[in-house]
């Protein structure tokens, strides 16, 4: 038997709750590597944009990860955010930088020895140097996204001049940034195919996909009662392509739905909902927020949307959505990384035609979204079953560290 290893997690949000979809990809699998037997410790950022309560973490998790937190502000303040324009540096990732969190991470680094060192996210990259200070572990990225092409997407659909010229100045300096950081890991471990295809034209750092991984066990398909036949959208509302996603959806696609189906309901959930959301006064769409249980909120209703048009990656509320047996329309780009079959465990729908024409064709075909989320779940529990994809990123650790 090999030997365990002993792993640091760098986390830019607490993997503690797993309500949303950077959480719960870190839980997966750090919970993944402690229940195959290896050693894991997790340093969080904890933010005035995603706070999270140290107390109310369940003490078994404290024991199985040793987590602990470090302070961020992440608030944008106007005037570094004005100066930025001549540093040449990148906003995004500037804000991560904290004298407090790379004590704590300092105070670590001297008192274990790590295996390796994983970096949750670009966003805690400035780290880096310091790890490697003060550690010989190996290091990799878990890359969630190509982080400059969301803000890419976003600018190319922005209006307004003056904000789109800024946009494009943080994209420029973003992606320089993420460029000339990647070769300086001794891995890099994207999410989705896709992203692993981008990764691997621009650098020599070995790059491997271990894509969102579920655990069939809580994925379970007991349904109290029979669903209610009706549309929903989960995700967290401070996400910039859910935003716009959900936006287009109730611009373009909704007045269209409920002239020819008026029967048709909408539910959006999800957390930090905006104030606009709330004021919307549109017939048959209720607004829900945040809910206790997502999996739960999930197995409610038959038909799950999720319109995005930025964004790398993979979609975890998409994957989790399918594994619960939910029938799903989405976009080109909101379905990337997933090796779906357009039509028979999905339906992708990249325009407002489109996208009305597929609500129409399951909520008239009650059968046709039964079987779609049916195929759609044996899809996922072939291709993202946790403990095999855990076992797919100690396998990638072991091939670096030789």
């Amino acid at each position: 038997m090999k030997e365990s290893l002993h792993i640091l997690f760098i986390c830019n949000k607490s993997p503690w709750p797993p309500g949303e979809g950077g959480p719960i990809a870190m839980n997966n699998l750090i919970t993944g590597l402690t229940d195959a037997g290896h050693k894991v410790k997790v340093l969080a950022a904890n933010t005035n944009k995603y706070s999270v309560n140290p107390e109310e973490i369940p003490e078994v998790y404290k024991e199985k990860t040793g987590i602990e937190f470090g302070y961020l502000d992440l608030s944008i303040k106007p005037v570094p955010a004005f100066l930025n324009l001549f540093t040449g540096k990148s906003y995004h990732v500037e804000r991560f930088i904290s004298k407090d969190f790379e004590k704590r991470l300092i105070e670590i680094l001297n008192k274990d020895k790590f295996d390796i060192i994983q970096i949750e996210t670009l966003y805690m990259t400035p780290y880096l140097e310091t790890i490697r200070e003060h550690s010989k572990a190996k290091v990799f990225l878990r890359a969630h996204n190509i982080e400059h092409m969301i803000w890419q997407r976003i600018t190319e659909s922005t209006r307004n001049p003056l904000k789109k010229a800024y946009l494009q100045h943080l994209t420029k300096t973003l992606r320089k940034y993420e460029l000339n950081s990647l070769g300086k890991y001794d891995g890099i471990i994207p999410i989705s195919h896709v992203d692993t295809a981008f990764f691997r034209k621009v650098t020599d750092t070995p790059v491997k996909t271990v894509s969102f991984g579920v655990d069939p066990d809580k994925l379970n398909m007991d349904e109290q009662g029979e669903p209610e036949h009706a549309l929903f959208h989960i995700g967290s509302m401070n996400w910039m392509p859910n935003i716009e996603g959900i936006q287009w959806f109730l611009q373009e696609v909704w007045p269209m739905i409920s002239e020819a189906l008026p029967d048709v309901k909408l539910y959006l959930a999800g957390r930090e909902m905006p104030e606009w959301a709330w004021q919307l006064n549109l017939k048959n769409v209720e607004v829900v927020g945040e809910v206790p249980d997502a999996y739960e909120f999930m197995k409610s209703k038959t038909i799950s949307i999720a319109p995005l048009f930025s964004g790398s990656g993979i979609r975890i509320k998409i994957i989790e959505s399918m594994a619960l047996g939910r029938a799903v329309i989405s976009t080109t780009i909101g379905a990337e990384g997933i090796n779906y079959t357009n039509n028979e465990n999905i339906l992708i729908a990249d325009d407002k035609q489109s996208f009305f024409e597929a609500v129409k064709v399951l909520y008239e075909d009650k059968q046709k979204a039964k079987e779609t989320g049916r195929k759609a779940r044996q899809l996922i529990l072939d291709q993202h079953n946790n403990n095999l994809l855990v076992s797919k990123m100690v396998e990638f650790y072991r091939e670096v560290i030789k």
